[in-house]
């Protein structure tokens, strides 16, 4: 009854109050020809405990109980139970865009602690309410500081994810906004001596991630100091956002792209996730999305509303900032939710597990392979060197229900058999020896 509601008298009712007898008579100007005269081939209805039944068989031919070390961007972090308990609630699942504030501050309250909360924790003075993902969010953060300077075009370092400069690319290809990328050195940090030869006088910002795809923590500041003395912004993209529980914010960046998935959002395939941009007040006009703030109604109360939303479905699309169409609520308060659980010193502990697990790891995989990118500090991730092929290490490893990290050699076909790991609060140290006896084999 509750997917069917209407029972046949419900039914006969219907067609007598518009006056036909029948369904056939109700549909008997559509074509014989188009017309279904026989019952659907589907199979017959089941039992809830049949259903049940159904669904754990399917579940057996799922891969469960793996251990993992694959990131690269997303992360096999613990989610708390009471993330899916709470946005299961009809006021947040089944919630559209808060544009009545009457009706929805739930959602706007909960959009408007989502941004404090990326405030706190990227060192910026705003946040919009999210983005799509990391990687769209970039793009985004790229065609704002083009809006911003003026300029035409981007200096972006290859060590920001190659997906992320993938996306980027179909973004501006046919904006007229050219991307340069600048190399990397052999500590794994951005070549600045490179960086200063690419950046012209139609540099609207210098992209970096901090850590970068190779988990290794950039100079910020350095970079910063370059990139405004030729004029250009600053841009940090971060994939990982739990390393701002140990790393020291960007707060030298003029815009933070920041991919919020670890917070809380399940892997799912690669998303849905919530992209996440921050930046100082000056430029908030030119900031994509919407943005939620806090008033007061008639009566002296405290209140949320939709404060700035510059997308072309509200404005002349000439003026707008971008064409994206929502921001991710739903991932949003996920993130928020896990924010909220684990509190300030919680993610920070909590990095400090990840950072304390991938140096364990990282020596380890050096008494069977070449750790590569020596000297710098890095996160919760590592790049190991090999004489096999990673592939092939990574087919031995699925036999032990490991999963290998991440093969390098199709976007940085220079560093030959390497491979990215990494290393979070859920692998334990016997899965990490495990994974190191089967590379040395």
């Amino acid at each position: 009854m509750r997917y069917l509601p209407k029972s046949p008298a419900d039914r006969a009712h219907m067609l007598r109050e518009i006056g036909y007898k029948s369904i056939d008579e109700l549909f008997a100007p559509i074509p014989a020809e188009y017309r279904l005269t026989r019952d659907l081939k589907v199979p017959r209805q089941m039992a809830e405990s049949e259903i049940i039944d159904f669904f754990r068989a399917c579940a057996e031919d799922n891969a469960s109980g793996y251990a993992v070390f694959l990131g690269a961007g997303a992360y096999h972090h613990y989610r708390p139970v009471v993330i899916d308990s709470l946005i299961s609630r009809g006021e947040f699942l089944t919630a559209y865009t808060p544009y009545q504030p009457e009706i929805s501050q739930g959602t706007l309250q909960a959009i408007f602690e989502f941004q404090t909360m990326i405030c706190e924790l990227t060192g910026m003075e705003v946040a919009n309410a999210s983005m799509y993902d990391g990687s769209t969010g970039s793009a985004e953060a790229l065609m704002m500081a083009v809006r911003v300077t003026g300029r035409k075009g981007a200096v972006v370092a290859r060590t920001v994810h190659p997906e992320y400069r993938e996306v980027m690319l179909t973004y501006t290809q046919h904006q007229g906004l050219p991307i340069t990328e600048f190399g990397y050195l052999e500590n794994g940090r951005v070549d600045m001596a490179d960086l200063e030869k690419k950046i012209t006088a139609d540099t609207a910002c210098v992209m970096i991630q901090s850590p970068n795809f190779f988990g290794t923590i950039e100079d910020v500041a350095a970079v910063a100091d370059l990139a405004h003395s030729k004029g250009a912004l600053l841009v940090v993209s971060i994939s990982e956002a739990l390393s701002l529980g140990v790393v020291k914010p960007p707060t030298e960046a003029d815009i933070v792209s920041m991919e919020s998935q670890s917070f809380g959002v399940p892997l799912g395939f690669g998303g849905p996730y919530a992209g996440v941009m921050a930046t100082k007040e000056k430029f908030v006009r030119q900031m994509p999305g919407r943005l939620v703030g806090e008033t007061k109604d008639s009566n002296g109360k405290r209140g949320f509303v939709l404060t700035l939303s510059t997308r072309e479905q509200h404005i002349r699309r000439e003026k707008a900032t971008s064409n994206i169409c929502t921001n991710q609520a739903l991932i949003a308060t996920m993130a928020t939710i896990y924010m909220t659980v684990y509190g300030r010193e919680g993610i920070k502990e909590l990095a400090q597990q990840n950072l304390a697990k991938a140096t364990y790891a990282a020596n380890e995989f050096a008494k069977k392979g070449k750790i590569l990118f020596q000297g710098t500090p890095r996160f919760n991730e590592f790049v190991v060197q090999t004489k096999q092929d990673p592939h092939d290490i990574n087919n031995r490893l699925l036999e032990k229900k490991t999963i290998g990290g991440y093969p390098l050699k199709r976007f940085y076909p220079e560093l030959g058999n390497a491979a990215l790991w990494c290393c979070t609060e859920l692998n334990s140290k016997e899965q990490i020896d495990t994974a190191v006896q089967a590379v040395g084999q």
